[in-house]
Parts: structure tokens; C-alpha cells; sequence
């Protein structure tokens, strides 16, 4: 049996436009020789559809893209496409998240997701009901196929954190005796995943005694950004066919031939954080209609990172940045601005704002009784920027990139309505010290390969020693270093950790040694800046647990 995996990237909502993707790879199997195409969960809907499952009119759609796909698609090859299906009766959730079968006969449903997320940043309860199992396809030749849905493959209690209340798929299938099982899936990247699959994988392989093909989407859809990182999982646990990350693809395997050499690409976590994030701003960028990309280059580590990012995606001609400097802006940050848009190839403008803030302090004055002071004055600076940037972008019809980190947004280092602004913050799920750790890997020769992926300067820095060494500074008074208003990142970057990942509880960060007023310090900052991270722009979640949909706290709360 020969088994072709549509790594693909589909637009969410457009039917006609993924039907389209998937015939296209439909005809690459055909031509490859394969029996079966898989593609992914919700394929002809992209992940996640989220309320466009509750238009009517979308429903209807689907039923006529799968009638054309099945009068499309070649006489000898079958097709299983993610569908969402409606059920035969009038109460909600009116859908099943489905697989239907694909061919030149016709199409049918084979498989209903039975294990429904409904955590983190998902919500298929909402729209979908669970189906039941075991869900097992005999083919023409006789052979079994096994059919899972993402979340179906995640129950092994020793390797998730939490596994999903429900039945066991895999257990389910244990009777059955699949020669192969699949795995159509849309999961979304994050650090750890990549492994905990393949871990999830094995275990279901050596359950049932037989390979696993795990297929996921790949492409970023709004915040969420699904690596691929597809494979095949041998019956021993070993992987005998893995798909590259973050890029379509579609490969063939034949469950017949020799499994005895296992394949293992090299895993390398800052590697795939970094086309995680660029594929993210590339696919927001192009999705939401934009071929050019705006930001505020400071000379700091956060505005280099997000430039060098946004260069691998959109290139450098398509990247602008402004220089903002203020009476506070040290040389070297300027001269550091300049040098790394020179490195990167990007245009940059100079906009002094020195006579604006001296502006604001006119019109304030006879409002405050003299000019603005303290975190006002800085605010404003911030503001400022922020207002130039929202101009220039909107004049120029440029995605405006927001250059603020995770650990500025938790504790609310960050101006609303200034250093905020932004239509998508590229870097807002990355802590301080993982910056630092990223830039420090694109500038040492671990990055080569990545830098020749993405047209990247191959020699010398990218972000510079120069940016990577230097005290961070928001540079709004004389001398200013962010150690004057916030803990050491290291240790600060660690509670928020426990904070916000593992929602550990402050007594229990105290009793396992962390200094008690630090503790209290930092809990306070992380609630009080609630009101501020519910207006940010959306971020590129690359962690299991971002500010995003997936974080639902109160703003006003004891």
C-alpha cells in the first residue's frame, strides 16, 4: 500500500481554494503512484475554522467542493479529506469533526473525531459532537486502515499532562488488527511537541503492532502556527519517514517496503523556533493581504530579532524600518539600528522626536500645571513612536510588526497605545531569555542552514554582538536600564514561567525557595497588566501556554 502525505497549507474558509490544494496534490499522488492521499484534519475548511463552522452557506459549500473533488479526482486513487459533517438532527453542536473518503465514485464519511479539545486556544465542543469507534477502513485490496483525528491520538496518561476525559481510540483499535493507522491532525507548534509526538506515536505503534502515519497542516492561520513535522512511525517505535518543518510537502510511503532502516532528521529546538516564527509572519502577512512589513528599529535585542524575522519572510525589499531617537537614544543604539539594517539590506528612515514630545508638553501644560513628568513623559515618548508607525503603515499599506516580548507583556512593560501598536507581535509568546538564547544561536554557525533557507546573509552577524551584549533599555530617561524598574530576567522569566505555564500558585513558588517579595512583586505586575494584554495585537503562540484565545483571565478579579 502506497500512502501519499499532503503536508499542505490551507486558508481558512476558502473550500473552493483548499479543494483546489488538495487536487493539486491529489494529482502529484497520482502521478507518484500512490493508492491513498491523506491530507489533514479539516483540510477543506483549514484549522480553526472557529464560528465559521456556524454559516450555513459554508456547509452547504462543502458538500458541492467534495462532489467536485470526487468528479476530479483520477478513477484509481482514494482521497481522505478533513470535513466538518452535519448531523442528522437539529440540535447543537449540529457538525462531527469527519473524514469522508474521496473518489471518482463518490465520497462518504469513514471517520468522526471522538476525543474533542477544548482547552488552550481550542474549542471544537462549541461546534462539533463526538463520534464513536472504532473508526477502521477496509480497502479494495483488503488491507486496514485505522482512522484517528488529532486529539485521538493523545492518550497516554505518562507522557500528556492531561489526558482528554473520553475513550480510548487506539484502544479501540486493538481488536480490529489495522495494518496501518493514520493520524490526520492539526496541531500547532510549540517547543515541545515535536517529540512528544513521535513519543505519542511509538506508544500507539507498539499498542497496536503496527506503523502510525501522523499527518499534520502546516501554515500559520491568525495566531496559530502548525510546523507540519509529519512521519511515519514504524511498528518498532522508530520513524521511517519524517516531512520537513514549517514548509508543504508531500511525500510517498510504501507500507510494503524494507522498514529496517530507520530515518531521524536532527532535532534542533531553536532551528524550528525560528521557522516557526517566520512562517508565522509570513502567512499572517500574505493571508491577511499585506506584501510589506513596517517596523520600529531601536538598536535594542527585541527590534533586531523581529527584523531579522520578518526579512526571512517577507524579504528584505519588502521590510521598512523607522529610527525614533529621542533626547535619551545613546549613540550606540542609533549607530547599532543602522548597522544591523545595513546587514539586513533594509530601508530605513530617520524621524526625530524631539519636537513632537516638546509639542506635547506645550499643549499639556496649562492641563497639568507644568510638562509631563515621570512614567507620563516616558509613555508619551512611547506613544509617540507608536503614532508615527500607525501613520507611515497606513499610509504605505504595511503590516505594522509590534517588537515587545513575552516578559514585557506579562508584568506590563509596555505603553498602550505606543510601543503596543501593531498589527501582529511577532515576538509576544518569546520571554526576554529566549531572545537572548535565539539571537545568540542566528549569530553563531548552527544557523547556516536556516540562513541559506531564507536568503539570510551567510557570513558574519546578524543581529550583532554589539545589540546581543548590551544592558536592555527602553532609553525613555538618561541611563535607563530595564533593571531599574523590573527583577533580573533570568529570575524574573522563571516565575513567570511557573506563573503562567504551570498556573503555580504563589505559596507554592515561596515554599520551593523563591524570595517571598519577589513572588508577591510579580504576581501583582502580571494581574494589574491584564487590561493591557486583552488590547495588544495578536501574537505567534510558540509555547503551550501564550497570551492569546487560549489565556482567559478576568481583568477585574480579587
Amino acid at each position: 500500500m502506497r500512502l501519499a502525505l499532503a503536508q499542505i497549507n490551507p486558508l481558512v474558509g476558502d473550500l473552493q481554494g483548499n479543494a483546489e490544494r488538495i487536487l493539486a496534490a491529489a494529482n502529484r499522488a497520482q502521478s507518484d503512484g500512490a493508492d491513498v492521499l491523506l491530507t489533514p484534519e479539516l483540510s477543506l475548511w483549514g484549522y480553526p475554522p472557529r464560528d465559521l463552522l456556524l454559516q450555513p452557506a459554508r456547509t452547504a459549500d462543502q458538500a458541492a467542493q467534495l462532489d467536485w473533488l470526487s468528479n476530479q479526482v483520477a478513477s484509481d486513487l482514494m482521497v481522505l479529506v478533513g470535513v466538518a459533517l452535519p448531523t442528522d438532527d437539529d440540535r447543537a453542536p449540529g457538525l462531527t469533526n469527519s473524514i469522508a473518503l474521496v473518489h471518482r465514485r463518490g465520497w462518504r464519511a469513514v471517520a468522526h473525531k471522538q476525543l474533542l479539545p477544548s482547552y488552550d486556544v481550542f474549542d471544537e465542543r462549541r461546534y462539533f459532537r463526538p463520534g464513536t469507534g472504532p473508526n477502521l477502513l477496509q480497502l479494495p485490496n483488503g488491507q486496514r486502515l485505522g482512522l484517528t483525528i488529532c486529539e485521538d491520538l493523545w492518550v497516554d496518561d505518562t507522557l500528556q499532562r492531561e489526558r482528554l476525559a473520553g475513550p480510548d481510540p487506539i484502544e479501540q483499535l486493538i481488536p480490529e488488527q489495522p495494518d496501518v493507522v493514520i493520524n490526520l491532525a492539526a496541531s500547532p507548534f510549540d517547543a515541545d511537541k515535536p517529540l512528544l509526538r513521535h513519543k505519542l506515536a511509538a506508544t500507539a505503534a507498539h499498542r497496536l503492532n503496527c506503523p502510525v502515519v501522523y499527518l499534520n497542516q502546516v501554515g500559520g492561520n491568525d495566531e496559530l502556527v502548525f510546523d507540519g513535522s509529519s512521519f511515519v512511525m514504524s511498528a518498532s517505535g522508530e520513524p521511517v519517514l519524517e516531512l520537513p518543518c514549517c514548509c508543504d510537502q508531500i511525500s510517498l510511503w510504501d507500507s510494503e517496503a524494507d522498514p529496517a532502516r530507520p530515518h531521524r532528521s536532527p532535532y534542533d529546538p531553536l532551528d524550528q523556533l525560528f521557522r516557526a516564527l517566520v512562517l508565522g509572519v509570513r502567512d499572517y502577512a500574505r493571508k491577511c493581504g499585506f506584501q510589506q512589513a513596517l517596523l520600529g528599529l531601536s538598536g535594542g535585542i527585541d527590534s533586531g530579532l523581529v527584523a531579522v524575522i520578518a526579512t526571512a519572510a517577507l524579504g528584505a525589499d519588502q521590510v521598512s524600518t523607522l529610527l525614533m531617537p529621542s533626547p535619551w537614544s545613546s549613540d550606540g543604539s542609533i549607530d547599532d539600528a543602522v548597522a544591523l539594517a545595513t546587514r539586513l539590506g533594509l530601508k530605513t528612515t530617520t524621524l526625530p522626536i524631539r519636537p513632537l514630545m516638546d509639542g506635547f508638553d506645550t499643549t499639556l501644560n496649562p492641563a497639568l500645571g507644568s510638562d509631563p513628568s515621570g512614567v507620563t513623559a516616558e509613555n508619551l515618548q512611547s506613544r509617540i513612536r507608536g503614532t508615527l508607525l500607525m501613520a507611515v503603515a497606513n499610509q504605505e499599506g504595511q503590516l505594522l510588526l509590534t517588537t515587545g516580548n513575552k516578559s514585557e507583556l506579562a508584568v506590563g512593560y509596555c505603553t498602550l497605545y505606543g510601543d503596543m501598536n501593531g498589527g501582529l507581535a511577532v515576538i509576544g509568546d518569546l520571554y526576554k531569555t529566549s531572545v537572548f538564547a535565539l539571537c545568540d544561536w542566528l549569530d553563531s554557525p548552527a544557523s547556516q542552514h536556516c540562513r541559506q533557507d531564507y536568503h539570510l546573509p551567510e557570513q558574519g552577524e546578524l543581529v550583532g554582538e554589539a545589540i546581543r551584549r548590551k544592558p536592555p533599555s527602553a532609553e525613555l530617561r538618561p541611563d535607563q536600564k530595564d533593571s531599574d524598574s523590573l527583577p533580573d530576567y533570568s529570575a524574573l522569566d522563571a516565575l513567570l514561567k511557573d506563573l503562567i505555564q504551570e498556573r503555580r500558585h504563589g505559596e507554592d513558588l515561596i515554599a520551593a525557595g523563591h524570595d517571598p517579595a519577589l513572588v508577591g512583586r510579580v504576581q501583582q505586575m502580571l494581574k494589574r497588566a491584564e487590561f493591557k494584554r486583552r488590547q495588544a495585537a495578536p501574537l505567534l503562540k510558540v509555547s503551550p501556554q501564550a497570551f492569546g484565545s487560549g489565556w482567559r483571565l478576568p481583568i477585574a478579579c480579587g
